[in-house]
């Protein structure tokens, strides 16, 4: 064990001093380490010659390092006193012998953290595994930080060239006569520089000892551009980052977001690339489906999954996708608040607060209950019920769409109740991630806590029912006095051209969109009130905007929808079908009883038969479920297998949505409302 040691210390003692021996020496180093490895010639004598000899060297290298520092000091001080030297050429000669100083300094460094390192590994118990997987840890930071270290060396070495090459042109300057042209061009030069250097950011310098940042190894993966990358330089790649990616160690993939050089436009070819892959593939899937009597949307979420990564995997930038699909989400919950008055909403608006929350309770309650009988931790157990209580808004939305619905006799319709249900789970929703942090610590906490937790959880109750009461009343003061005279603004500026008006509404969308997510609640429900608002000003304005909005609500709705496709796994759910069969069964059918029970004691008894209606609009689990559950399986809340079993559930509740609620249109619709209503 000590032989190794010592071969091992003079490994990293002779690194440094390669230079100042000879290749026969070297050559009998390695032949006495053999030795000393095979037992042979281990005499104790010599063993602490070879010690002392090398010890010796390695404070000689020490020695000769910290004359060499004195001597790069009074060389700056040299250059810096230096009048005969330009500016340019003196910040070159200064930066170069500063390099060199810390290159110097790190070399020793790196031999000392070594021995260290040795020293660790030889106190350790090789049986241990907790004990050397913290010595390869501490090695990989180490090795981290060496490396960006090196980084940064690189970019000084690169800024010192950069030095040189304004010295040599300053030189060349000096010595010749400047034409105008050259005039002009230098002056631009140096214009240009200094624009580089105003909206350069730092970001590297300025995280790295953030709270929370940590170094990790990536690689690095260039578009394959044979015929192109061949033939370009090293310094040409190197500087084409736009379509570079970046990988990390737990198989992550990033994209560049913001370019160190920001006056050079970059596009995203990945995601070009998939936005139009999406847009040929859900023409031929949507028709199928429509052929066959299946609702469009099904055809785009095959579309995702053919594309995803259980079909072709040919979907690089999945999370833009699915950025960009929530902006489908946006438009849809619009429109349906434009469908939507405030006649409507002040009419359900008892039923919309009370039936999510009794829903919610009562799945919770069920839940605790089969947990308890499971033996499943509470936490997960709540967590679970809680995404299984959340309903579709988008695919509803849908159903209701084009559908020519109106009260009768005093009775409420039904489609008002069931979309005032959604939104107030939306709500639900952002109340839910709020609390989240909330479950993480409840997972690892004592029961001393307990009430801690649970008065936490009532103050952030507390301030949503603030938040709500905020928005509300924002919403009176915006339908009062303001939303009459921006949209007859936007109406006469718009004469001839629809961009204004299309351009106010969106603005006015992300408008209330911003307030209700400052105000912590969802975006969803600041689309929907936008919608609301804007219903307020009459029918003609309602059918103008949607005219308007509906193309665009489209073509999102396809890229959300398909960005849902994306998360479904077709061998896995044929791997495990009839557990998810049943399993989905349990929850549609939970679902449906609860929100029948739910509604019969809320609703007026003129209105009872639609209770079947919207029972069967809530009997599916909403896609914002993959949302929660990857949250919470980042955080430990729940397992991968409960992961997969509560996106394959949510999968299977969307694809049997529609014969259920066809089902209940032929059962309690009227005909000649039947056909408007699917």
């Amino acid at each position: 064990m000590k032989a190794t040691g010592f071969i091992s210390l003079w490994t990293l003692v002779s690194l440094p001093c390669g230079p100042l021996a000879n290749p026969a020496e070297r050559e009998d180093v390695v032949k006495h380490a053999i030795k000393l490895h095979r037992g042979k010639g281990a005499v104790i004598t010599q063993r602490k010659q070879w010690v002392l000899e090398s010890c010796r060297k390695l404070s000689g290298l020490l020695c000769q390092k910290n004359v060499v520092l004195n001597k790069l000091k009074n060389a700056i001080r040299a250059v810096e006193k230096d009048a005969g030297l330009s500016d340019e050429e003196k910040l070159f000669q200064v930066h170069t012998f500063e390099i060199f100083q810390k290159e110097l300094n790190e070399s020793e460094n790196s031999v000392f953290q070594a021995i260290h390192g040795l020293q660790r590994a030889l106190q350790g118990d090789y049986k241990d595994v907790v004990n050397m997987k913290e010595s390869s840890r501490q090695r990989l930071e180490a090795l981290r930080e060496a490396a960006i270290k090196e980084e940064m060396e690189y970019v000084e070495l690169l800024a010192a060239e950069k030095h040189q090459v304004e010295a040599l042109k300053n030189m060349q300057h000096q010595n010749k006569s400047l034409s105008i042209l050259d005039e002009i061009l230098e002056d631009v030069r140096k214009a240009a520089d200094r624009l580089e250097e105003e909206i350069e950011e730092h970001a590297f310098d300025d995280n790295k000892s953030v709270r929370g940042v940590n170094f990790e190894a990536v690689l690095r993966v260039e578009e394959d551009e044979a015929n192109s990358k061949r033939n370009a330089s090293k310094r040409e790649v190197e500087d084409d980052l736009g379509l570079s990616m970046l990988i990390d160690s737990q198989n992550n993939q990033y994209i560049l977001t913001k370019p160190r050089d920001s006056t050079i436009p970059r596009a995203d070819h990945h995601f070009i690339k998939d936005i139009v892959t999406i847009g040929m593939l859900s023409l031929p899937c949507g028709w199928l489906c429509t052929t066959i009597g299946l609702p469009t949307m099904f055809g785009y979420i095959i579309c995702g999954v053919l594309l995803g990564p259980s079909g072709l995997n040919s979907i690089k930038s999945i999370v833009q996708v699915e950025t960009l699909g929530e902006f489908g989400v946006f438009f849809t919950l619009f429109l349906v608040g434009l469908e939507f008055s405030p006649e409507r909403l002040r009419k359900v608006w008892k039923i919309s607060l009370q039936g999510p929350c009794y829903m919610t309770v009562l799945m919770i309650a069920f839940g605790l209950l089969w947990g308890h009988l499971l033996q499943i931790r509470p936490t997960q157990s709540v967590f679970i019920s809680t995404c299984l209580s959340l309903s579709s808004t988008p695919l509803v939305s849908r159903f209701l769409a084009g559908s020519v619905r109106g009260d009768k006799e005093g009775d409420i319709d039904y489609s008002s109740v069931l979309l005032g249900m959604l939104v107030m789970q939306d709500v639900q929703l952002g109340l839910f991630i709020a609390v989240m942090p909330t479950l993480i610590q409840a997972g690892v906490s004592t029961y001393s806590s307990i009430f801690k937790e649970i008065l936490r959880i009532l103050i952030l109750i507390g301030q949503i029912l603030f938040s709500l009461a905020a928005v509300f009343l924002l919403c009176l003061v915006i339908k009062t006095y303001l939303i009459g005279p921006y949209y007859r603004k936007l109406h006469t500026e718009s004469k001839g051209n629809k961009e204004i008006l299309i351009l106010g509404i969106t603005a006015f969308t992300f408008l209330m969109l911003t307030i209700t997510e400052l105000l912590d609640v969802s975006m969803e429900l600041g689309c929907f009130l936008a919608g609301a608002l804007i219903s307020s000003q009459g029918h003609m304005v309602t059918e103008e905007i949607m005219c308007c909005i509906e193309p665009i609500r489209d073509f999102l709705a396809i890229i959300f929808f398909a960005s849902i496709g994306l998360h479904v796994f077709p061998t896995f759910v044929i791997y495990e079908l009839t557990v998810l069969l049943f399993l989905t069964l349990s929850v549609v059918i939970m679902k449906f009883v609860l929100a029948v029970l739910v509604l019969s004691l809320i609703l007026p008894k003129t209105s009872q038969y639609i209770k079947w209606i919207v029972s069967a609009g809530l009997a599916q689990v909403s896609e914002f479920s993959f949302v929660l559950g990857s949250r919470a399986r980042r955080a430990g809340i729940i397992s991968r297998e409960v992961y997969l079993l509560i996106l394959s559930v949510t999968t299977l509740s969307l694809l049997l949505a529609p014969a259920l609620w066809r089902a209940a249109i032929m059962k309690c619709v009227p005909r000649p409302e039947r056909r408007s209503s699917t």
